[in-house]
């Protein structure tokens, strides 16, 4: 059908974090911005692939790495044009990372400083007001990691106070998107623009 927008195949690494929270926000910002999106839950490397896009959910960054090495996910997962890291996945797109446990894996794809648990333990999550850059949203922070644009073309998105909380970047034909905090709780904001790009 001429003009007809051919389906999006996004994946949620389902390996550990809040992959149902982010499959219901994906699901409601491909009926609000009328783009249709396959969601596929990736466990393995055959899942991985032929995907438009992959979201990292938020977790245990160290977990995470070792079950991705685990499932041998990392070739996959690097070939994948469009990468969206909430919290622990922020810190596994990061070129550089502080705090990170000896001989953790990252993707390291994108120009982000990450600085693990930076906001405190489990016991300091917190829910913020946020300025992003689609209007004024809630955030919540759950040992979240502070993350620090590196080079003028990764644009902030989102600030609580003077920090930034999110961040985009276009890498020649790649996007990465990083969020400091959990859009999938509060909002389908950032999962629209992911799905737009």
């Amino acid at each position: 059908m001429a003009g007809a927008e051919r389906m999006k195949r996004i994946g949620v690494l389902s390996l550990q974090g809040g992959v149902e929270e982010h499959i219901n926000a994906l699901l409601s910002a491909s009926a609000k911005c009328a783009i249709p999106a396959q969601i596929v839950e990736v466990r393995t490397q055959e899942d991985a692939e032929g995907l438009d896009g992959i979201i990292l959910p938020g977790g245990e960054s160290t977990a995470i790495s070792r079950l991705m090495e685990r499932e041998n996910l990392f070739p996959s997962v690097l070939k994948i044009r469009k990468i969206f890291g909430t919290c622990a996945g922020a810190i596994m797109l990061a070129r550089k990372v502080e705090g990170a446990v000896i001989g953790q894996r990252f993707l390291s794809l994108m120009d982000i400083a990450a600085s693990r648990n930076a906001y405190g333990s489990q016991l300091s999550s917190f829910e913020a007001r946020l300025t992003t850059v689609f209007g004024t949203i809630n955030g919540v922070f759950i040992r979240a990691p502070k993350i620090t644009p590196m080079g003028k073309d990764c644009q902030p998105m989102a600030f609580h106070g003077e920090e930034v909380v999110a961040a985009y970047q276009k890498k020649g034909d790649r996007h990465f998107l990083a969020t400091s905090f959990h859009p999938e709780l509060t909002t389908t904001k950032f999962h629209e623009f992911f799905l737009k790009l």
